[in-house]
Order: structure tokens, then C-alpha cells, then sequence
């Protein structure tokens, strides 16, 4: 399912812009630290992968603006205590296709400021215990949309690669407050993740 939406999205997005004059373009890797606000844990114990492309254009001399392209796992995970004497376990298991437009301020030569918004669908979904995956009568749905608010850092480390920083935030509730109170789900909950990937330039 991902790989049917995510290449041709990408072959498109290439072929319509990367060697266009005035637009450049790439590909991007890296890997998410995540949590969910409004669960009964904290820390960003979830690790993800991330991967797409990426297209920007000059708007000003010191001045970009862009979008993105990419797959991105998220969710969270209760770092388990062993001297604890139950110690719960839990894991969320978020897949987005994510689509973030941004604008870049350079600073420097090799540093820039990036902000934007991020829109994601949510492509699969898992929650699981002790015991595995929760049962299907278990099961509460996730909101199909995301909708993040980010702000970012990019160095130049050479001619045609980038490492960017990024930290990212929903707006809206990826699910809303339960029907009863769980012992792992307090209250609506949020994205809240930590990226770091590099970015290479094609072309030029």
C-alpha cells in the first residue's frame, strides 16, 4: 500500500521539478524521536524512519520556500523500568504520508531557519501490550488527517548534502479524548516528534 503511493508521488514530484531552472531538488532520509501528548507516558522513546523528496525554490536572495514528499512513522512507547514490580508495556505505531510546505531563511552560507506546516494521512495504525496487538474490540480508531506545525534548522555539511533538525507539533488531535478513562490514554492527543535527516541536492 505505501509503495503504491509513495513512487509514483515521487517519480512525479522529480520529473516535474528537481531539473526545472529555477526549482532544485532531492531526496531525504533520517529517522523520528516521537511521542504522543495525552497519553500516561513522556520521553521520545519511539523511534521511526523517514524517507521522500523534497522540491524549493528562491523567493527572495536570502529567502526559500518548498514542500516535501515523505513516509514517516511516529507514535510512542513506555520506557519499560525494570525494577518496577508490573512494569506496563505499551507501543503506538503511527505511519504517515506527510506533505510539509515551509519557508527558509538563510543565516548564514551554510546555516538556515525553516518553519512551515505539515499535513499527514495516516496510512496504518497498531497498538500493542504485553500481550501483542490489542484486540480488535480493544481498538480505537485515529483520525485519518494530521495537521503539524514545525520549525527547523538546515546546515550545508557539502555542495550537494544537508543535515536538518527539525521539531514538529499537531494542531489538531490525531484522536480525541476516550469514552472511558484508560490506563494508557488521558485526554486528546497530539504528534509531538523530533527529526533529524540529511538531504541531498540532484543535480548541479
Amino acid at each position: 500500500m505505501i509503495r503504491k503511493i509513495i513512487l509514483p508521488a515521487l517519480f512525479l514530484l522529480l520529473a516535474n521539478f528537481v531539473f526545472a531552472q529555477r526549482f532544485e531538488g532531492g531526496l531525504l532520509a533520517g529517522f523520528n524521536g516521537t511521542q504522543v501528548s495525552g497519553d500516561s507516558y513522556s520521553g521520545y522513546y519511539k523511534p521511526g524512519i523517514l524517507a521522500g523528496a523534497y522540491v524549493q525554490t528562491d523567493i527572495a536572495p536570502a529567502v526559500f520556500a518548498g514542500m516535501e514528499l515523505k513516509y514517516s512513522q511516529k507514535g510512542a512507547r513506555n520506557k519499560i523500568n525494570d525494577q518496577e514490580d508490573d512494569p506496563d508495556k505499551y507501543i503506538m505505531r503511527l505511519g504517515y504520508i506527510d506533505v510539509p510546505v515551509f519557508v527558509g531563511f538563510r543565516t548564514n552560507d551554510k546555516g538556515t531557519i525553516l518553519g512551515g506546516l505539515s499535513a499527514g494521512y495516516l496510512v496504518s495504525a497498531a497498538e500493542y501490550d504485553e500481550y501483542g496487538l490489542f484486540p480488535e474490540e480493544d481498538t480505537h480508531e485515529f483520525n485519518n488527517l494530521d495537521l503539524q506545525a514545525f520549525l527547523g534548522f538546515q546546515f550545508d555539511m557539502l555542495d550537494n548534502v544537508k543535515i536538518d533538525l527539525r521539531l514538529a507539533y499537531s494542531v489538531l488531535p490525531i484522536r480525541g479524548n476516550p469514552e472511558n478513562e484508560l490506563w494508557y490514554w488521558r485526554q486528546n492527543q497530539f504528534n509531538n516528534v523530533i527529526s533529524l535527516a540529511l538531504y541531498y541536492r540532484l543535480g548541479r
